[in-house]
């Protein structure tokens, strides 16, 4: 069975046992994202997660500061089973419930990711000074 629901603490490990499983979007640093960020993320209420039989398998969360999408994430083994387009929608509400008028997110390029976005109707802004794909959406 397949829900989506708010993440809580006790879920960390598991968003970042996928955080570090993924094949695409592999973190450059891994210290560029702390458990502070998800402690954050979660006490905000942001970070949404997929439960499939008892086992988490994806997670996203919009940031309300900025705009941004902050995590979109599914597990490699879940992949194909459409989670991504559902854990991105729950970000996107909630950014749209914040007030925001647009949202932005990067990817590498090439990736299924990027191909997920311009499918569900992303705009490509450019490239990043990183080299990332940047994307928006009008909210």
């Amino acid at each position: 069975m397949r829900t989506l629901r708010r993440a809580d603490a006790a879920d960390i490990d598991a968003l970042v046992r996928i955080r570090g499983a993924v094949r695409e979007n592999r973190l450059r640093d891994r210290l560029s994202v702390s458990r502070a960020d998800y402690d954050w993320f979660i006490a905000q209420g942001r970070v949404w997660l997929c439960d499939l039989g008892g086992q988490v398998a994806g997670f996203s969360a919009g940031d309300p500061r900025d705009g941004t999408i902050w995590a979109l994430f599914v597990d490699p083994d879940c992949e194909g089973l459409g989670l991504g387009a559902e854990l991105l929608a729950r970000a996107v509400d909630d950014l749209r419930a914040d007030g925001h008028h647009a949202a932005q997110l990067s990817t590498d390029p090439g990736t299924k990711a990027a191909r997920l976005y311009r499918k569900l109707g992303w705009q490509e802004v450019g490239p990043t000074a990183e080299g990332e794909l940047e994307f928006r959406l009008t909210l």
